[in-house]
């Protein structure tokens, strides 16, 4: 397990801001979605279960030189998200070079749309998908000429 170092920020006011270091997405099975998010962003995995007492496997998301995070893919502890609720937790956005050929891995994988592709104009592709285990993300595309 890799620890973090963290370089806090300020605020305005002079407050160090806690920066966002590490993610876990909870799952009802492991190898599904370790073939799912492997399949779809080519992420790799480390068994982290015996630092953790549980089934955790950290999550390679990219090379340590480019902006971004990793995280984990975590044993749920509780029932899966019920369907067609309102979040409740964060939705983590995995940036995209080509946001179509992403939404057909997802589908290819087992994804569901949750919030169709739209435009967020003069900036990106945007749009939400729920994983084989229930959760919610999003896809990011920049592109300048989206309207």
């Amino acid at each position: 397990m890799r620890s973090v170092e963290v370089d806090l920020q300020r605020n305005e006011e002079g407050n160090r801001m806690g920066r966002l270091i590490h993610f876990e997405i909870h799952v009802d099975d492991m190898e599904r979605a370790k073939n799912f998010y492997g399949g779809v962003f080519g992420w790799t995995f480390q068994d982290w279960t015996e630092y953790a007492g549980m089934p955790y496997f950290g999550a390679v998301t990219g090379d340590d030189n480019e902006l971004g995070i990793n995280g984990a893919l975590m044993q749920r502890q509780g029932g899966s998200p019920a369907a067609n609720q309102p979040l409740n937790g964060f939705a983590c956005t995995m940036g995209v070079e080509d946001y179509d050929s992403a939404e057909a891995k997802i589908l290819e994988h087992g994804g569901k749309v949750a919030m169709p592709k739209y435009a967020l104009p003069g900036m990106a592709w945007q749009g939400y998908y729920i994983d084989t285990e229930g959760n919610v993300f999003g896809i990011h595309q920049p592109d300048e000429n989206a309207k």
